[in-house]
């Protein structure tokens, strides 16, 4: 915003611009890679992030850089989709937990890094580092995939199945207008933010309609009723609609209620992604040993009870207090998602595999998108901040109580899910089933 002198609004879109781009093309680019080569596709993907990102580096103009983010991200939608997707093809069945364990560790450090490396070259270079950066990086990664993952096995006669163009463009319609309803208007809900909700709504309606004519569909709806595919879906968004609740509430709670220096929070909120990054080897071992569906029960579990804790911790317990539950949720997460991760992947069809990762990363940003929004709105109202800033500690203090009662409430809703998907249902269509 210095640089260019830039406004809050323009700034804003720097990061939501690439937000946006993940979110749309996620799903269609997983089909993509489907249809035409993962490997292929993944080699693409990370040459455009890293092209991206050094134009980034470079761009004279915020909105060049805006444009540039666009392309990051588009490049990124293709890393997160086909990244999961290769570990059901790389890696043998029995040792997919640990696979996706590993995947959660380098999230998780990354997640860690991100801001203090971001800080150290703001400081020292500038802020155009923190997008140079990824340039080398982008090259070692392009390099590491083009030697170590398999090539892509070419389709027998009959060739490929083609790509639904248009089930793909009106699906990022839809997924576009939802996101732009959950982060514009600051909090405010307003004609705006509803029109966009009717017109993702309408969208949805029209991708399904879609779907159901396209000759080659981007997804089956016969997939997406399959109880073990819905439920694992249906739980991701919920369960990382909670864990944006730690993000929205914490700081608020750690600055206002507790009278923390800005270093100190700092180093309260880090606890959580340092969990996860040393409890997701271990979480996958856990899974691969007793269990995809066990395993996600006892992650919710511990989210629940850690959430129940964060509602119920007086104020005079001061940051120990804080720190513990959020330990306790951080780790049943990393377990959850290794859990979660492999029930869904680990019996995916070979053709689908790239399509439902990026259902899955879907749904996962869905659930952090709608965090912010409505896990937001709720600790406004709890709070009494609607319009104002919080400074009360006591008001910050029921705040995030009530927030955190609704995010272990959400997390026994997942519960519920994961209860339902353990039980056989008599005559129900396999995946199998429903393809032929």
């Amino acid at each position: 915003g210095s640089a260019f002198g830039a406004s809050f609004q323009e700034v804003q879109w720097i990061v939501l611009s690439y937000l946006l781009a993940i979110t749309a093309l996620v799903v269609g680019v997983g089909r993509l890679g489907d249809v035409i080569g993962r490997r292929r596709l993944l080699l693409v993907g990370i040459g455009i992030f890293t092209a991206a990102s050094f134009l980034c580096g470079v761009t004279p103009s915020i909105w060049l850089l805006i444009v540039a983010r666009v392309a990051q991200g588009v490049g990124a939608a293709v890393m997160m989709a086909l990244t999961v997707a290769f570990v059901s093809q790389t890696v043998p069945k029995e040792k997919t937990g640990m696979a996706m364990g590993l995947l959660g560790t380098m999230s998780a450090v990354g997640t860690t890094l991100g801001p203090s490396l971001g800080g150290i070259l703001i400081a020292a270079l500038g802020w155009r580092a923190i997008f140079l950066v990824n340039v080398p990086l982008g090259i070692a990664g392009f390099l590491l995939a083009y030697h170590f993952l398999p090539q892509d096995i070419r389709e027998a006669q009959g060739g490929r199945p083609g790509l639904d163009l248009v089930g793909t463009f009106v699906l990022a319609v839809a997924l576009t207008a939802y996101m732009l309803a959950m982060t514009m208007g600051h909090g405010h809900f307003s004609v705006l933010n509803g029109t966009l909700l009717l017109v993702a709504a309408l969208g949805v309606g029209a991708f399904v309609l879609a779907e159901r004519r396209a000759p080659s569909p981007m997804i089956q709806l016969a997939t997406l009723r399959d109880r073990e595919l819905s439920g694992a879906l249906s739980m991701s968004a919920l369960v990382s609609t909670v864990m944006m609740t730690t993000l929205v509430v914490g700081p608020f709670y750690l600055t206002q209620a507790l009278s923390l220096k800005t270093a100190a929070v700092g180093l309260a909120l880090s606890v959580g992604p340092f969990v996860a990054a040393g409890a997701g080897v271990p979480a996958g071992s856990f899974v691969d040993r007793f269990g995809a569906k066990s395993m996600t029960v006892v992650g919710l579990l511990a989210i629940a009870g850690g959430c129940a804790l964060l509602a119920l911790m007086p104020v005079i317990s001061g940051v120990a207090g804080y720190v513990a539950p959020i330990t306790v949720v951080t780790a049943g997460y990393a377990l959850f998602q290794a859990a979660n991760n492999t029930a869904v992947m680990k019996d995916a069809p070979p053709e689908q595999r790239g399509v439902i990762s990026g259902l899955l990363n879907l749904s996962r940003n869905l659930g952090l998108i709608s965090g912010a929004s409505l896990m937001g709105a709720v600790f406004a109202l709890a709070s009494g901040s609607v319009g104002h800033s919080v400074v009360d500690p006591i008001a910050t203090s029921n705040g995030m109580r009530i927030t955190f009662a609704v995010a272990t409430a959400l997390t026994v809703v997942a519960l519920g899910i994961a209860g339902v998907r353990r039980i056989p249902v008599s005559g129900e269509p396999t995946l199998c089933r429903s393809e032929v």
